[in-house]
């Protein structure tokens, strides 16, 4: 079962496409954004604010937020347990 999490202004992403959650100040990051506006596979759910966290995607996409990359990775670790935890329960 996917779980979905909160990055910020009602946004949400699926925990199970996420590759990697990383910090938008290092040039390769930047360029990589860059790249990903021109060819139209940025989703930008930053309302406006400065971005503070980039999601690697499965397929290439990004995911810009304005939650910083630490609040994110722990909301995901938290649906992970709770996937977890449930499995247990159940026997899955």
């Amino acid at each position: 079962m996917n779980r979905l999490i909160h990055i910020g202004f009602g946004n949400m992403v699926n925990t199970s496409k996420i590759v990697a959650i990383v910090s938008p100040d290092s040039a390769p990051i930047k360029r990589l954004v860059q790249k990903a506006r021109e060819d139209g596979t940025a989703i930008d759910a930053t309302q406006g604010r400065k971005t503070k966290a980039v999601l690697v995607m499965e397929e290439g996409r990004l995911v810009l937020s304005a939650l910083l990359p630490e609040t994110i990775a722990g909301r995901a670790q938290g649906a992970l347990g709770a996937k977890e935890d449930a499995e247990e329960a159940f026997g899955e």
